[in-house]
């Protein structure tokens, strides 16, 4: 597997060969401007060679920023806490520019850490639904009293020269120390890849994306900047933590996500920046999988092992090859269940009020088991099955084709 390393902004960019454009520009040729390109099949040079369900774990490398929250007893410093979490998840990326793995119905990927404190967290993503694509997640640090809901729906389009990814769904955080209802619910911003017809190709993110916790009225206003065409810099944001009910602005947060971010008190105009976070010194902690031969047939990196084994020894006919096969027998079975009438259920996460969440839901106290039952839950091989199929003529609410 690609581990995740330190990021600058060459590590953006990509400059691709003769025969790589041309087999991008003879497909972007047969596509309108707007094509949705979930359903297109893009050439395996552009794939990183890792699921977009590990991908996510991305915002769990610095867990502790988000352990470190739950210590603080003053709302505003808390909340910048967790926005400082989040920020810390864009910098840990393969170097290129690279689309990870779609994955596939039932694919799921789990992990854990072990913290310096000895605490320990734990983490799934399931594929839930195709056609739209959502990807649910759930991460629990039960001796800190985290856990983390999630559900991501990528749409891809085709704009000319850029490609634009936008991302429907969001993360909750739930700090439970202090109150049982203090959520912090977060959308993101949207991706450009650039220059895929013509120049260096790279990637930016752009627009905004907002943080915020109803209990403490406070939410945050993140702007992605893009670079201009005559100014700007890559990478670059600016940010507002305010309280939401009287919009009264506490710190302004600006920088660059992959190099360092500075926070600054809104409050008073003499106060100089310090810094927030430095991602180029920051060490992302190391998640612990399970070998590939202990872990189940559908769960990520088993799953793509040979389309990976493919990519790193750079043999693209094979990775071509495997990923093919590996969509047929996705489309296989759908046109078995259709014809048989039966619905997609997944096996861990449940829809609820437009949102996908963990479906064991456990007590947030602070027991000394409280993670065991997440792991058995989550890691048992009598608690693993590839979701349920139901027989019906109606679809579920969790229903996917």
């Amino acid at each position: 597997m690609v581990d995740p390393s330190k990021n600058s902004n060459d590590d953006n960019q990509e400059v691709l060969g003769d025969e790589p454009r041309s087999i991008l520009m003879s497909l972007i040729s047969q596509l309108g401007r707007g094509t949705d390109l979930h359903r297109v099949t893009l050439p395996t040079f552009v794939l990183e060679p890792r699921s977009f369900l590990e991908r996510i774990t991305d915002f769990m490398s610095h867990i502790d920023i988000l352990t470190n929250a739950t210590e603080i007893e003053d709302p505003v410093l808390r909340f910048t806490e967790v926005v400082k979490y989040y920020l810390s998840g864009w910098h840990v990326k393969p170097k290129g520019v690279k689309k990870p793995y779609n994955p596939v119905l039932g694919e799921i990927f789990r992990c854990q850490w072990k913290l310096d404190d000895d605490s320990q967290a734990i983490f799934v993503s399931e594929q839930v639904s195709h056609h739209p694509p959502v990807s649910a997640f759930f991460f629990a640090c039960p001796q800190h009293r985290i856990k983390i809901n999630g559900d991501l729906c990528p749409k891809s389009k085709f704009l000319g020269n850029t490609v634009s990814t936008s991302f429907k769904g969001g993360s909750r955080i739930y700090l439970d120390k202090y109150y049982p209802d203090e959520v912090y619910e977060i959308t993101y911003p949207n991706m450009y890849t650039r220059g895929i017809l013509f120049g260096t190709m790279y990637l930016e993110l752009g627009d905004f994306s907002t943080i915020r916790c109803p209990r403490l009225d406070l939410i945050c206003e993140i702007e992605f900047k893009t670079k201009g065409y005559f100014y700007g810099t890559y990478n670059s944001l600016s940010a507002k933590i305010k309280t939401e009910s009287t919009g009264e602005s506490h710190y302004e947060i600006s920088g660059k996500w992959s190099d360092q971010l500075y926070i600054r008190s809104a409050k008073s105009s003499s106060d100089s920046p310090k810094l927030l976070f430095d991602a180029i010194n920051a060490m992302p902690a190391t998640k612990i999988v399970p070998k590939e031969e202990e872990q189940e047939e559908w769960e990520s990196r088993r799953l793509w092992s040979k389309v990976t084994a493919a990519i790193m020894n750079r043999d693209l006919d094979l990775a071509t090859e495997e990923k093919t096969a590996i969509e047929e027998s996705q489309r296989s079975q759908a046109r078995d269940r259709q014809e048989e009438s039966k619905n997609w259920h997944p096996q861990y996460f449940d829809s609820e009020e437009g949102h996908w969440s963990f479906r064991h839901q456990l007590s947030t106290d602070n027991s000394s088991d409280l993670f065991d039952q997440y792991r058995s839950i989550i890691f048992e091989k009598d608690n693993v099955e590839r979701g349920n199929e139901i027989s019906s003529t109606e679809p579920s609410q969790n229903q996917s084709v």
